[in-house]
C-alpha cells in the first residue's frame, strides 16, 4: 500500500492502531504541535536535542499540510490518534483534530524510529513488537535534555530486544539515519539511564527481553511530549505514542550520500 492510501484508510477511520510495521521502506514522523507563541522556543528545543527531535518539517501557522513530507497531507486527520494537552496534563484522546485545530497552531513533524524497522527486517534483524503486531514500548530517562523557554525535561527512549551480535548490526544500520534517530543511545542495564522497571514503561507497548537478549535504547520521538507536560502549556497536540504520521518520503532519501 502507498502512504497516500494508506492515510486515506487513516483519514476515513478504517485505520486507528499503531503503524508500526505499516508501509514499508517509508518514513514514520512524530508530531507535536504548539501554539505560535511557543514555536520558536520549541524549535530551538528540537535543535538542541536533535538525537531525539530530529526535524523534517514545519508548518507555517494554522496550517495543516506538510507537502514537503506528502501528497494531500491533512495533519487534522491523517494521523490514527492524537493526545490533547492542557497546562500540563493529557486531558483527551481523539481520532482527528477537526474540532480542536486553531489559526495559531504550528506543526512540527520528527523522524521516527519506525522508519528504520524494515531495514532490520530486510537485514533478517528481527523487531519484536513488528513480529507481535504492537508498539515498542517507551521509558523516560534521567538523562536530561537541553532546555529551551519552557521546554526541558528528560529523554524519552524506545526500546527493542536484540541478540548481542545481532545488537551490533542494529546499531551499524541505524547509525546511518540521525533523521530518525540514529543508533541507540544506550544498551544494556536500564538502570544505567533511570529505567527502574523495564515491565513497566511510561508509554505502554510490547516488553519481551528474552534470556538471551540485551534491550537497545533508542532515542524517541515522545522526548517533546514529556517536555510538554513539563512546560505545563495552556494547549498543545502531540500523537498517540505508537501513531504516526506515514510520509511519502523514502528512507533510502534520509541516508548519508
Amino acid at each position: 500500500m502507498t502512504p497516500l492510501a494508506f492515510r486515506r484508510k487513516v483519514r476515513d477511520g478504517i485505520f486507528t492502531g499503531p503503524t508500526a510495521g505499516q508501509c514499508d521502506g517509508f518514513v514514520q514522523a512524530n508530531l507535536t504541535i504548539v501554539p505560535e507563541a511557543h514555536a520558536n522556543a520549541f524549535q530551538q528545543f528540537c535543535e538542541l536535542n536533535a538525537k531525539a527531535c530530529p526535524l523534517l518539517a514545519v508548518s507555517n501557522p494554522g496550517e495543516w499540510t506538510l507537502p514537503a513530507l506528502g501528497e494531500d497531507i491533512d495533519i487534522r486527520q491523517d494521523v490514527p490518534a492524537y493526545w490533547i494537552y492542557r497546562n500540563g496534563q493529557k486531558t483527551e484522546v481523539t481520532h482527528q483534530l477537526l474540532d480542536f485545530w486553531r489559526d495559531d497552531l504550528v506543526v512540527f513533524a520528527l523522524g521516527c524510529s519506525f522508519s528504520f524497522e524494515y531495514l532490520l527486517l530486510c537485514e533478517g534483524l528481527p523487531v519484536r513488537h513488528v513480529e507481535l503486531s504492537g508498539s515498542a514500548p517507551v521509558y523516560a530517562t534521567t538523562l536530561p535534555n537541553q532546555p529551551a523557554g519552557p521546554f526541558a525535561g528528560n529523554l524519552a527512549v524506545s526500546m527493542r530486544p536484540f541478540k548481542p551480535a545481532d545488537a551490533i548490526r542494529a546499531i551499524e544500520l541505524t547509525s546511518r539515519y540521525p533523521r530518525v534517530h540514529g543508533a541507540p543511545v544506550h544498551f544494556g542495564d536500564p538502570a544505567a539511564i533511570g529505567i527502574r522497571d523495564l515491565g513497566k514503561p511510561e508509554f505502554p507497548g510490547i516488553v519481551d527481553v528474552r534470556a538471551d537478549e540485551v534491550p537497545l535504547f533508542w532515542a524517541c520521538g515522545l522526548t517533546p511530549q514529556v517536555a510538554l507536560l513539563d512546560a505545563k502549556l495552556d494547549f498543545a497536540i502531540g500523537h498517540a505514542p505508537g501513531h504516526m504520521l506515514v510520509t511519502d518520503l523514502r528512507l533510502d532519501q534520509l541516508a548519508p550520500s
